[in-house]
């Protein structure tokens, strides 16, 4: 029999947060009212598994709004953002838009805007090459700086420090994102922010649901993609708070001999992992014979957003 941990602790909160949740909705209604194709700016959310299954209803996903879209199709911007530049260029070409972003993103989209509107040079905090990053650094690409660490503020010029704000994106890590923080802060001591934490309640959340719960565990799995900046934070603060921690699509990929020794497993899944992979996960472990499966709640979530307007307005009028 292959190893099997004695206990099973699932990380609460895990997966879907809201932003996500509304993004795959979209596609999934935009298929069901307006036939496939729907074509999609980039991945929806960064899944593998998400973005599959809504290959195989009708969704066709492209890199950018080049000539693959037929002029005037039906048109899905995912939830990561894009720049006005994007946004101008899908006019240009006469499609049909839904735009999808998390309204978390728009947020920090319009603070960007703000502060460069008010003469600030802004301080993005994020990971160079990132959908996210892209597209907020295009709301404002003259004013804007990209840092990802203490050692880039540390190198940091600027024209005017006394007129200068910083935003971050959304999917970081909390510790780190405030020792950036904390760091500009001591260079430049009138730098402003955003009157609200730009990191989102859901990747704040299942950091923190990792934190109490690695101690408790000698590995933790995280069901997330590569790609997936938020997934990715969660293996590192575990590994952080003293358990062994590994990244997988799903169930396939766990190895034998990261269980070696392994007693208490915990369980998290990133925020743009659907629920079924880590049902799956512990199927699994439950069919090599571990039985104690046990919910570790940390936070409790229910946050909700509506659905684009362009959605809402489909879905009304159909049923009048």
């Amino acid at each position: 029999m292959p190893n099997a941990p004695e206990k099973i602790l699932l990380a609460a909160p895990r997966g879907y947060c809201a932003g996500v949740d509304r993004a795959v909705q979209t596609v999934e209604r935009a298929l069901t009212l307006y036939g496939a194709p729907v074509y999609v700016r980039k991945e929806i959310v960064h899944n593998k598994h998400v973005v599959e299954q809504l290959r195989e209803r009708g969704a066709i996903f492209v890199e950018e709004l080049d000539d693959s879209i037929p002029e005037g199709a039906m048109t899905v911007f995912s939830a990561h953002g894009v720049s006005p530049a994007v946004q101008s260029e899908a006019e240009r070409r006469g499609l049909q838009t839904i735009d999808a972003t998390c309204p978390l993103v728009t947020k920090v989209h319009r603070e960007a805007v703000k502060f460069a509107g008010e003469g600030y040079t802004i301080v993005l905090i994020g990971h160079d090459g990132h959908e996210e990053v892209e597209g907020t650094m295009g709301e404002a690409p003259e004013s804007i700086v990209l840092v990802e660490t203490v050692e880039d503020v540390d190198a940091l010029e600027v024209a005017d420090p006394e007129k200068l704000a910083y935003i971050s994106q959304t999917t970081l890590s909390v510790d780190e994102t405030r020792a950036i923080i904390n760091r500009l802060r001591e260079r430049f001591p009138s730098i402003t922010g955003p009157r609200t934490d730009d990191i989102c309640y859901a990747t704040t959340n299942r950091q923190a649901a990792v934190k109490q719960l690695a101690p408790l565990c000698e590995l933790v799995l995280v069901i997330g993609s590569r790609n997936s900046s938020n997934s990715n934070r969660l293996v590192e603060v575990a590994r952080e708070h003293g358990a062994a921690s590994y990244l997988i699509d799903n169930e396939a990929q766990v190895q034998d001999d990261w269980l070696a020794g392994v007693t208490t497993l915990g369980i998290t899944s990133g925020a743009s992992a659907p629920e079924e992979l880590v049902q799956r996960l512990v199927q699994s472990f439950r069919d090599r014979g571990t039985q104690n499966v046990e919910e570790f709640e940390v936070v409790q979530e229910d946050v909700r957003f509506m659905l684009p307007k362009t959605i809402r307005q489909a879905i009304a009028a159909q049923s009048a």
